[in-house]
């Protein structure tokens, strides 16, 4: 996996992934930034859900779960001295569906969460992670 980043102005820079998207992020006006895009860490924040989102659909279609929607909130806090590393995360799961398992939902969430999510895991090492999760009928 390669990027590249680069610095646009002030404060802001602006991203190429190797699958050839772009990113842009910013910082907040007190760090010289014109808060025109996400801070970087919101990014990884943004990441995390984004894998370990796409690990329970996956999960749940291959448990022949008729999923239509799956969101996670996520909360996080960051140490109060540098390095400004995230020190909990809290991910909430609203997942919908027809006859949704409950039961096979929670493995899902544990699964990535432990399995699969190179994000979260990885993010685990420095945060206390927590996760929750509902099941709304579709």
């Amino acid at each position: 996996m390669e990027c590249t980043v680069r610095w646009h102005d002030g404060m802001s820079f602006i991203a190429e992934t190797g699958s050839g998207h772009i990113v842009a992020m910013d910082g907040a006006p007190e760090a010289g930034g014109r808060n025109l895009a996400p801070r970087p860490m919101e990014l990884l924040l943004v990441g995390t859900g984004g894998c370990t989102s796409f690990d329970i659909v996956m999960i749940l279609k291959k448990s022949r779960q008729d999923v239509t929607g799956c969101e996670v909130k996520l909360s996080a806090e960051r140490a109060a001295e540098d390095p400004k590393v995230f020190t909990r995360i809290n991910m909430h799961f609203i997942v919908r569906g027809r006859s949704l398992k409950p039961e096979t939902v929670e493995r899902a969430v544990k699964l990535s969460a432990e399995k699969y999510c190179s994000a979260s895991i990885m993010l685990g090492k420095t945060a206390e992670m927590s996760h929750s999760w509902e099941v709304i009928e579709a």
